[in-house]
């Protein structure tokens, strides 16, 4: 059975073996700066696990801005409860647990968590492959984001709580 949980520092090498199996070295998170997520925001980075091994997470801060920018990867405080935007900056599952829908369950998580936190909209930048996901997710696509992230072309998605 799936069980969802704030991450633990005890997770942290489990996390980081998903997060470089998701995205390339210039768009992955670093281990301190995954560890630091862990530490200031554990409220909002969710993990799903099944028989104690981590099979996917969530992460990401509040926020007062309607789209992400890229100062959220390089500095990160704790969540402020006035905050209306929760973030995604990181959405990952392992790759022998993907087509399980464990994508799609860790967003749904972060929205109960947002709405209990009374936040108003999930926010999140993707690639233009991941776009379809997160639409059937009930996201919107508000077009490319300014965001200079690892030289890539993003999209900024958006779903109202």
């Amino acid at each position: 059975m799936l069980t969802f949980q704030p991450a633990k520092p005890n997770q942290l090498d489990a996390i980081m073996t998903i997060e470089n199996q998701g995205f390339t070295p210039d768009e992955a998170a670093t281990k301190p700066s995954m560890a630091e997520r862990i530490d200031r925001i554990s409220d909002t980075f969710i993990v799903a696990s099944q028989d104690q091994q981590v099979l996917g997470y969530v992460v990401g801060p509040a926020s007062d801005e309607r789209y992400l920018s890229d100062n959220l990867y390089d500095h990160l405080t704790a969540n402020n409860p006035a905050d209306r935007y929760q973030t995604v900056l990181s959405l990952a599952v392992a790759k022998d647990a993907r087509d399980q829908h464990i994508g799609s369950q860790l967003l749904a998580e972060l929205a109960k968590v947002a709405r209990a936190q009374n936040r108003t909209t999930i926010t999140l930048t993707c690639l233009k492959k991941l776009v379809p996901f997160y639409e059937r997710n009930g996201y919107v696509n508000e077009g490319v984001s300014d965001s200079a992230h690892a030289g890539e072309t993003w999209y900024n998605m958006v779903k109202t709580l």
